[in-house]
């Protein structure tokens, strides 16, 4: 599941968790919290970053809701540098713990 590149979009959708980590959010609320990032991108990167164990999810109704996992840094620590590596790369500012 992983891959070698990480996008911009990818980047920007991880970087609206770890502003609010506390928060849960739909994709539509990431969409938001998005400059310029399409719906169907975005529900892609949740469902990668869920799968590598770096959000909870809460099955409730009418939307999914999704929030930064609390052990995000112990599940999938390689991948979260990489996000981070990515981040510094793509000139953006970094947001540390």
């Amino acid at each position: 599941m992983e891959r070698n590149e990480i996008s911009l979009h990818e980047v920007k959708v991880y970087r609206a968790f770890v502003a609010d980590k506390a928060r849960w959010f739909t994709v539509n609320d990431i969409v938001s919290a998005t400059d310029k990032v399409a719906h169907r991108t975005v529900t892609h990167h949740v469902r990668r970053l869920l799968g590598l164990g770096l959000l909870d999810m809460a099955e409730v109704f009418p939307a999914h809701k999704y929030r930064w996992a609390e052990k995000a840094d112990k599940r999938n620590l390689a991948y979260v540098l990489r996000l981070q590596r990515a981040e510094s790369a793509f000139g953006l500012e970094s947001r540390d713990d």
